[in-house]
């Protein structure tokens, strides 16, 4: 796992902040300890969330967003640093999934609205058939939504609550 900063804030980004001033801000993000992965906080969230917003990218370089959804606590977190979700049948597009062949490298949204708060993932993201993997399937699965076809499995890179303006 790493930080945030570590992972987002490249030197092209760092440049940026520069130009247009707020480099000084954000410059001691840079030396802020690694998490040791998810703790209670976030895994309240994850488990409270109906929605997430997932961001993947086409081979051709172009970013994908893909809303998903389902009853609160669809999304799990297996350990501080995995989380995954049950895939049932859905428009048949794939797109996701296609793009997590070319890079397993994805961004995840979790908001509330009301509340004005939102966490930020960076993640290593796979897909597994769901009858290759019962047991997993079975932890994933939620009850009356059908039967599970893939499980979409996310190692946490790094992870940040976004301010709430």
């Amino acid at each position: 796992m790493r930080t945030y900063s570590d992972v987002m804030f490249t030197d092209a980004v760092k440049a940026q902040q520069t130009q247009w001033g707020s480099r000084n801000a954000y410059a001691p993000t840079d030396h802020q300890p690694v998490p040791q992965g998810l703790s209670q906080p976030e895994a309240e969230f994850i488990h409270s969330r109906d929605s997430f917003y997932m961001a993947t990218v086409t081979e051709t370089g172009w970013p994908y967003m893909q809303h998903r959804g389902g009853p609160a606590g669809f999304l799990k977190v297996l350990s501080p640093t995995q989380m995954g979700f049950a895939d049932y049948r859905g428009n048949r597009q794939y797109i996701s999934t296609g793009n997590l062949t070319h890079t397993d490298k994805a961004a995840l949204f979790l908001m509330d609205y009301p509340n004005k708060r939102r966490l930020k993932l960076a993640v290593h993201a796979s897909v597994r058939l769901a009858e290759d993997a019962p047991d997993l399937a079975e932890q994933l699965s939620v009850p009356g939504e059908g039967r599970v076809e893939r499980l979409f499995l996310f190692d946490v890179e790094a992870f940040n609550w976004n301010c709430p303006q």
